[in-house]
């Protein structure tokens, strides 16, 4: 499979009543491949320019979206609707992807040559790394205090607890429009008291 372009506005358009999740279900469930086209004509392409906007280079990006695609093929039924949208979870999968094949590309850097302990970053950081390191969280601990209760619950749970948008929504009974809003206030307003 060749994706055509980078570009996702060149892509075919959408038509707007798409229901990703219920394509989705009908690969989990059949192995609908008429369903998966139409994923992959959809999300290839910008899963693709994604990465490239990401750093990856073009024939990586390409084979990475490539590999996300068959990941969303293979692991359909596990898709949760109620934990996040199609679209999250491809660019999830694509994310990942990309993690795993910068570790992968560091660890091979070495090439065939010999291993030198010298060479591995330590496991901790340096003293003077590490006291940054204290202050900075004890500086965002102090900021969270001051934010309103609302948000500063809101973001724990995004940031701290690494809670999709949408399981947030379902325990504080809001909808997923004020959970968002909450987040992104809290995110603003912390980012001004860090800089004060």
């Amino acid at each position: 499979m060749k994706l055509v372009s980078s570009d996702p506005d060149r892509a075919a358009a959408p038509d707007p009543a798409q229901d990703w999740a219920r394509l989705v279900r009908r690969v989990a469930e059949q192995g609908d491949r008429e369903a998966f086209s139409q994923l992959f004509a959809h999300f290839a392409p910008r899963v693709k320019s994604y990465l490239i906007r990401t750093g990856s280079a073009d024939a990586l990006a390409e084979e990475l979206a490539q590999e996300a695609l068959v990941t969303v093929w293979r692991k359909a039924a596990l898709f949760d609707p109620a934990q996040a949208a199609v679209s999250t979870w491809v660019f999830t999968i694509a994310r990942h992807l990309r993690v795993d094949a910068g570790r992968r590309h560091r660890l091979d850097g070495a090439g065939d040559e010999c291993f030198e302990a010298d060479h591995l970053e330590a496991d901790q950081p340096e003293v003077p790394d590490h006291a940054h390191a204290t202050r900075q969280a004890r500086r965002v601990r102090e900021a969270l205090e001051q934010l309103p209760p609302e948000q500063a619950q809101a973001l724990r749970l995004s940031f701290y607890d690494d809670e999709p948008h949408a399981r947030i929504a379902a325990e504080l009974g809001l909808p997923l429009g004020t959970v968002k809003s909450r987040i992104r206030l809290a995110v603003a307003h912390l980012r001004k008291l860090l800089e004060s």
